[in-house]
């Protein structure tokens, strides 16, 4: 019954055909290359692959996210590994109230100034929709996360950085400094940790949101100028136009943004909790689940994503809200394989993005040197069986069908790390 209707809604891992779900990511992928119309962005970043670390070099290194604001200084020891001092936290500006342009960038210089004559290089981590320039700078696009700094749209970040600087009196000719997103500054983190070994690298974010970058032949990235090389791209991966069954054209109906974001609301931690809720409402309608799972069901907080998985990770623990709705085997059995499903679904469709950016970037044949992808997001870790059926659908996809191999990466302060490689670089 449950197989039926897991089948039914497409809701099961069978129901993803990886060849024909990697065949419209790719050509998606080339279509934005090409500046024709696609759903993925692919973003140049006009960052390349020959930033090399000497040993005792310092960056400035700023890292707009979230809420938060972090300032410090990155230095590279004997061994070109990094060391990060003189760290600093604040509120970003305009998280507590709308910030004028002057405002937002003299907080910025604000915290940026103690450091100023410690380097001449800035990596600047902006994790919020942005054009990024030839020169490296970067143009707000709009600002999410509740920040209101609408005169900032519009503008480029580093000059204007660099400008109040200027200002207060500080000398700037020698001053480079680049933007990158954090899926970027996430892949550079990647080739700074495994510079010897690798054919090439991958940034991929699975959190609230989801989004990959990789290495791009200039040369087919008609959209722009291509000299000889290779340069990041930010695929913007979570805006892959991707349809499921019933059930998922339903829930995009009930989203912002309904036709935008397909694939991050098939599989990031924003919406998997949620899509779960409306699937077990027509289990609960269907009879798949009973009508006294039904009842206590309806009057729980609405599911989401942590509880989800809370479920799968102690189906027994009478204090998770989920647990408490269920007061039969049947029902407890086939609440888990609904959810598991839905789990092992995303992580099949997190192994055919990450197949994608590996054959676009054209590397990882030689088992000796394969691509590096660096996995960062609180989804990806923290959600039961979602690593672990990402790994196995990659060894099936990536690996058995087209002989591609990989090496995973994990590391700590990856957006603080790659904006210091980012800044190298240029």
């Amino acid at each position: 019954m449950v197989e039926e209707f897991l089948g039914k809604y497409k809701l099961d891992a069978d129901s993803v055909d990886s060849n024909s779900v990697l065949e419209l990511f790719m050509s998606e992928m080339d279509r934005g290359l090409r500046g024709e119309d696609s759903s993925l962005r692919m973003i140049p970043t006009f960052v390349g692959d020959r930033g090399e670390i000497e040993a005792g070099e310092s960056v400035i290194v700023l890292d707009a996210g979230g809420t938060n604001f972090r300032t410090c200084l990155v230095t590279f020891d004997s061994d070109k590994k990094p060391v990060i001092s003189d760290f600093r936290k604040v509120g970003m500006p305009g998280i507590e109230r709308e910030v004028s342009k002057e405002d937002f960038f003299t907080i910025l210089a604000d915290n940026v100034e103690r450091l100023v004559d410690k380097s001449d290089r800035i990596g600047f981590c902006f994790s919020y929709a942005a054009q990024i320039t030839e020169d490296h700078d970067g143009i707000p696009l709009l600002f999410s996360k509740e920040i209101k700094a609408p005169d900032v749209i519009g503008e480029r970040i580093g000059e204007n950085l660099l400008r109040e600087l200027e200002r207060r009196g500080h000398d700037i000719s020698k001053k480079k400094i680049a933007i990158v997103n954090d899926t970027v500054a996430t892949l550079l983190a990647a080739k700074a940790a495994t510079p010897e070994n690798c054919s090439s690298y991958v940034g991929f974010i699975l959190g609230t949101g989801t989004n990959t970058a990789y290495f791009e032949e200039n040369r087919n990235i008609l959209k722009i100028d291509g000299a000889e090389g290779r340069q990041i791209i930010n695929v913007e991966s979570g805006c892959l136009r991707l349809y499921g069954g019933e059930l998922d054209r339903l829930f995009l109906e009930t989203t912002k943004d309904r036709d935008s974001y397909h694939l991050e609301k098939m599989i990031s931690g924003a919406y998997l909790g949620q899509f779960a809720a409306l699937v077990l409402d027509r289990a609960v309608e269907e009879g798949i689940l009973s009508p006294s799972f039904g009842e206590k069901y309806s009057k729980i907080e609405r599911l989401n994503t942590t509880r989800m998985s809370h479920y799968l990770e102690d189906c027994h623990n009478q204090s998770y809200d989920l647990v408490s709705c269920v007061d039969n085997r049947e029902d407890g059995s086939r609440l888990y394989r609904i959810l598991r499903a839905i789990v092992e679904r995303a992580g099949k469709l997190t192994a055919i993005n990450l197949t994608a950016a590996v054959l676009k970037s054209g590397m990882g044949e030689n088992p000796l040197y394969p691509v590096a992808i660096n996995f960062d997001g609180t989804t990806y870790y923290k959600t039961a069986f979602l690593k672990f059926y990402t790994e196995y659908y990659l060894e099936k996809i990536l690996l058995k069908d087209h002989g591609r191999y990989y090496k995973a990466v994990s590391m700590d302060s990856s957006p603080t790390l790659g904006a210091a490689i980012a800044a190298l670089s240029i």
